[in-house]
Order: structure tokens, then sequence, then C-alpha cells
């Protein structure tokens, strides 16, 4: 079993985020839909610190290569893309307590099983990750249930 430390800021910054994301994503998901369309019920939160080395341009390119991700990513012998919404931005908080973490991402799937796919099989997110190895200094993911506490 791995275990990991975290320091007090960083296991603070989880918490605020993911309060916040959890905010986030329960309004929309409390509207009624007109279309029938099912809900987004898994929600993937990504937060990047990019290496000292990383230009203003590699950083830039990099987010709009992970957005990008949202039409990219299909699931074998789909012709549509599964993720049902990706936003993000780089940090403007005032608190202070972002831990060298910059950049931020909200990534939603209708089901852990998409997610999964995701984060384990889809070749767009795993060339895409490749990508960005030598850029990104620590990457800090935390996924949850809309509504499961």
């Amino acid at each position: 079993m791995i275990k990991f430390r975290v320091q007090p800021v960083a296991a603070l910054l989880l918490i605020v985020i993911t309060a916040l994301l959890m905010a986030i994503t329960l309004v929309p998901n409390s509207l009624p839909r007109a279309d029938n369309v099912p809900l987004a019920v898994l929600t993937h939160t990504v937060l990047f610190k990019f290496t000292a080395k990383a230009s203003a341009e590699d950083v830039k390119a990099a987010c709009a290569r992970f957005l990008k991700l949202k039409d990219d990513c299909i699931l074998p012998g789909k012709k549509t893309p599964y993720i049902v919404s990706m936003r993000g931005g780089q940090d403007n908080s005032p608190e202070g307590l972002q831990d060298g973490f910059t950049h931020g991402f909200v990534v939603q799937f209708h089901s852990a099983k998409d997610r999964d796919y995701y984060v384990n099989s889809d070749p767009a997110h795993q060339a895409f990750k490749e990508s960005i190895a030598s850029l990104v200094d620590k990457a800090l993911v935390v996924d949850f249930d809309n509504g499961v506490y």
C-alpha cells in the first residue's frame, strides 16, 4: 500500500478546492434538463504545478491541449466524445493556499467507467500526459461522485 504524506497547507488547499468544486458542480446538476441527456455523475479535478523552466507559452499550449481532450477523447466503437464537460484556468485566489499549484481543471463524466477509461486507457489522454511530463513538477487529482459525502 502506498502512503502519502500531506503537508498541512496542501491538505487545507485540497479541502478548500474540493468544497468549491462540489458547490460549483452541484448547482447545475440540481436544475432540470430539457434535452433528457443524463447529467454528469462523476467529477474529476486536476491541479498542475508547472516547472520553473516551463515558459508561459509552454503552459498556455499545455492548457489548450488539455481542454482539447474534451473533443479528442472517444470511447472505442463510438464516434462521439464521452467527456461531459471540461473547463479550467489559471489560479487567481487571494488566499495564498495554492502551494505552488497554478492551474486547475474540472472534468465531468457520466460514469466511473468512463473516467476509468480516460485515466487508464484513452490514447489521447495518454499522449497528453506524455507531452507535458517535462513541464509539470506536480499534479494533484481529486475525483468525487456528485452529491456523495
